[in-house]
């Protein structure tokens, strides 16, 4: 399925995203991925470090078409070949990845595009490439990042006193964590374990979404 909307309406409706759902390829992928948007999810991502290209094209596909019928952003991790072969919306990109400045123009009005950052030093530098979001963590150490530390609270009131653009926050956002994550200041988050690993992810991304809305709602206009 191709999708139809004009990079510039994806844009918009990434700007006011708030529940971002990051998940590998699974056996029941459509049914939870429909779940989690009926729930609230408003972005999601493919991230499968373990699937071959063809898997994750052929997943990229389905899940593709699911959300462009939601008008829910679609990201892939790291792999623009894949994403421009899928008609993804978008690629998500790592410290160690291809750096977003070496993206050629061709691509970058094709697809949207968003950068991890773990420090005060890389989210600053961020700010010299031309990005869509940027995510922030992981806050706490998990086990989708092995090995890497968590970056602590201190970062993300670092990230909401200073990012420019639009950022997610992500590591260990759950329903038991979000409450002290949105008196941060923050209000965009990815979600991974919390929702992967729920027996009924469509309730679990409606109290995430709705603990968000209700700290969006009372903040000054």
């Amino acid at each position: 399925m191709t999708s139809q909307w004009r990079i510039t309406e994806k844009r918009a409706v990434l700007q006011e995203a708030s529940l971002y759902l990051c998940t590998p390829i699974r056996a029941d992928l459509m049914d939870f991925v429909a779940s989690c948007i009926a729930g609230g999810v408003d972005v999601v991502q493919l991230r499968d470090k373990d699937a071959t290209d063809r898997e994750i094209f052929e997943a990229a596909k389905r899940v593709g078409a699911l959300c462009h019928e939601a008008r829910v952003p679609f990201f892939i991790n790291d792999r623009f070949d894949v994403a421009l072969a899928c008609d993804a919306d978008g690629v998500h990109v790592g410290q160690d990845d291809l750096p977003p400045d070496a993206i050629v123009p061709e691509i970058r009005q094709r697809l949207l595009l968003g950068y991890s950052t773990h420090s005060h030093k890389e989210l600053d530098e961020s700010d010299q490439y031309d990005l869509d979001y940027v995510s922030v963590g992981p806050i706490v150490p998990t086990p989708t990042k092995p090995g890497r530390p968590g970056t602590g609270l201190d970062y993300l009131r670092y990230a909401v006193a200073t990012a420019r653009r639009p950022f997610f926050v992500t590591g260990g956002v759950s329903n038991e964590t979000i409450e002290g994550l949105l008196k941060t200041g923050a209000h965009r988050f990815v979600v991974v374990r919390a929702l992967t690993e729920a027996v009924h992810p469509q309730q679990v991304a409606l109290e995430l979404r709705s603990a968000i809305d209700h700290y969006r709602s009372k903040r000054p206009s």
